[in-house]
């Protein structure tokens, strides 16, 4: 029987900024994923300062060999209406490959890997767990994205009465003799909002490729609404009419809507699998890595003592980190169509798309960077 100090199921950005951490702290740690890697992953794929720090990453050494798209501005409005540029002196996010940056991530952390080996089994024993007949563990880290195995486990009630956001996008190369007929520039990401503001499609373009999609809190209809997006971008000449890209669908929790069980007795969740995104804007690589950062530092303070009580400190540092799950804007409180044409006037007006829209939502100035190393105690030793 194989055995780690803990167990994350899932290799992407919470999953691997958690062993990271951790195993710089000396634990062994076991990544099992059903996925092997590379794994092909569409995602709009931009990452903030405040990510690469948090993560240490040397940016320079990463850009050598794969896509590190500088982005200095956005193309913010309403499907159909007027758009608004707003341009900064200075990078402020990066475009980045899920594919190269998941894979990227989940090397360096330098942990075991099991990888194209999903969780089938999971019992618990007087030690903790048992997986798969094969591994035991004192504790387990969920990280295997919206419809993550221990999620389950925990009682997640995974598409059923959940209320999730659900999008179709597709990333692929624009071939050189093509380059002109993109008008969305690599520097520049564009955002387009539905007319009844539950959802926003995109353009993002990072190097050679680019990738479109759209996203929508009510699933109904979305095969239309992205048919129809696809074809505003043709019509508006922002992508050529001849492109016939696949369009693969994924589905994740806001932040202020999840209600999934985050901690028991020798068990957390992270990331999507937690329900992490931020409310606003859907993002969620930042808030899924802090996740992984903050989870670690609650292990690390366990020191080997996992019960449910060691681990609420997981969710009170969620809790000061993104705020109160279920805590309602006041915007919830008004009609729909108030609230359209409320957004219509906001979104005409710059000093709202700059500094509410884009730096508070969507890039988070607001919020320092996180650091692994706030919290845990000096002289830490992994328990064996």
């Amino acid at each position: 029987m194989d055995r780690c100090d803990v167990l994350i199921v899932g290799g992407g950005p919470a999953g691997s900024s958690c062993a990271w951490a951790l195993r710089k702290a000396g634990l062994d740690v076991v990544v099992m994923d059903k996925m092997r890697f590379p794994r092909d992953k569409v995602c709009a794929g931009w990452i903030t300062p405040a990510v690469i720090e948090a993560l240490e990453l040397d940016s320079e050494d990463y850009r050598q060999q794969h896509v590190f798209q500088p982005i200095s501005g956005f193309r913010v409005g309403r499907l159909g209406g007027s758009m608004l540029d707003t341009q900064y002196d200075h990078a402020v996010s990066y475009g980045i490959r899920r594919c190269e940056f998941d894979d990227y991530l989940l090397r360096r952390a330098d942990a075991r890997l099991r990888l194209g080996e999903p969780l089938e089994t999971l019992s618990r024993t007087q030690d903790g767990w048992q997986v798969n007949g094969t591994l035991q563990t004192p504790v387990i880290v969920g990280a295997g994205g919206h419809f993550c195995p221990v999620a389950r486990f925990l009682g997640a009630d995974v598409g059923q009465r959940e209320l999730a956001v659900h999008a179709q996008e597709c990333e692929y190369a624009i071939d050189a003799a093509e380059q002109s007929a993109y008008q969305v520039k690599s520097e520049v990401p564009e955002l387009y909002f539905c007319a009844d503001l539950k959802g926003y499609g995109w353009c993002v373009r990072k190097g050679d490729f680019i990738n479109i999609g759209l996203g929508r809190e009510d699933k109904h209809g979305l095969a239309r609404h992205v048919a129809d997006f696809q074809q505003f971008l043709v019509t508006t000449g922002r992508v050529p009419a001849d492109i016939t890209p696949r369009f693969k669908g994924h589905a994740y929790l806001l932040y202020r809507h999840a209600r999934r069980t985050l901690i028991d007795d020798g068990v957390l969740l992270i990331g999507d699998a937690a329900g992490l995104a931020y409310t606003e804007s859907g993002e969620g690589i930042r808030p899924a890595i802090e996740s992984g950062l903050l989870a670690a530092t609650t292990l690390l303070q366990a020191e080997g003592r996992y019960s449910r009580d060691a681990l609420e400190p997981y969710v009170q540092r969620l809790t000061a980190r993104f705020g109160t799950r279920g805590a309602r804007a006041w915007t919830d409180l008004l009609p729909a169509g108030v609230k359209s044409r409320l957004a219509g006037d906001l979104l005409a007006k710059r000093w709202f798309v700059q500094h509410l829209l884009l730096e508070r939502w969507f890039l988070h100035t607001q919020e320092r960077p996180l650091h692994i190393t706030e919290g845990i105690a000096p002289g830490y030793s992994a328990q064996r």
